[in-house]
């Protein structure tokens, strides 16, 4: 019983640590998307150049292997954390806490899937047709990622799932992110509200600003 409990609280801070990274990097993510918000001309040419940017700096390409082992790593552990759970639940019936939970902390593995499911599309769309596909060229020579972005978002049923995965995700942040903090002890009893309101806020604004650009591009392009 010691080393299950061991075992999973080990499971718990690694999802911690894992989950506030990623949290890290979808702010990095979020403002280099800000410049899809940029006129068209500028936004292509700013877009492209900072896509190029990244995919070939060093420092960049060991962060984004951390990237990819966060978010498998993340992912695994859930699995494993939610069926630990159940497996707990189905012995103690009568424990009824959970009720008085918010429904989207009783539901972080659904949220969770609908979140995964999204970036395999994200990935195949975006990541993989950079690396791997025949992207066209922009003036200034760089592979225009910009014009594959705005073509995604001409289908209103994947801008509407975009959305949708925002908001999964933001319900998702709204419990992960204070509960990683918890978890890892970030924070002392007298700033407790502290880390819940900063987490609440950088919910609402990873959520309304990632669901804002493919809003954008839809009714400002078509």
């Amino acid at each position: 019983m010691k080393k299950e409990l061991i075992s999973t609280l080990s499971r718990k801070y690694l999802m911690a640590l894992t989950g506030l990274f990623l949290c890290f990097f979808l702010v990095i993510h979020l403002l280099g998307n800000f410049q899809l918000f940029l006129p068209p001309d500028q936004a292509r040419e700013s877009f492209n150049g900072y896509s190029k940017l990244l995919s070939g700096n060093i420092f960049i390409k060991a962060i984004s292997y951390i990237l990819y082992a966060s978010i498998i790593i993340h992912s695994l552990d859930a699995l494993l954390i939610t069926l630990f759970n159940r497996k707990k639940a189905g012995k103690y019936e009568y424990d009824k806490r959970g009720a008085a939970s918010k429904w989207y902390s009783r539901n972080m593995g659904i949220l969770g899937t609908i979140i995964l499911v999204f970036l395999i599309f994200h990935f195949k769309d975006f990541w993989y047709q950079y690396k791997f596909g025949a992207l066209p060229v922009d003036a200034a020579g760089n592979k225009d990622l910009y014009e594959i972005v705005i073509r995604a978002y001409a289908d209103l049923w994947y801008v509407l799932f975009y959305v949708l995965a925002m908001f999964a995700l933001g319900y998702h942040l709204l419990h992960g992110f204070y509960s990683a903090a918890r978890t890892v002890g970030l924070y002392h009893p007298k700033y407790v509200n502290l880390v819940r309101v900063f987490g609440t806020w950088y919910s609402y604004i990873i959520t309304f600003g990632f669901a804002a650009i493919p809003l954008y591009i839809y009714f400002t392009h078509y």
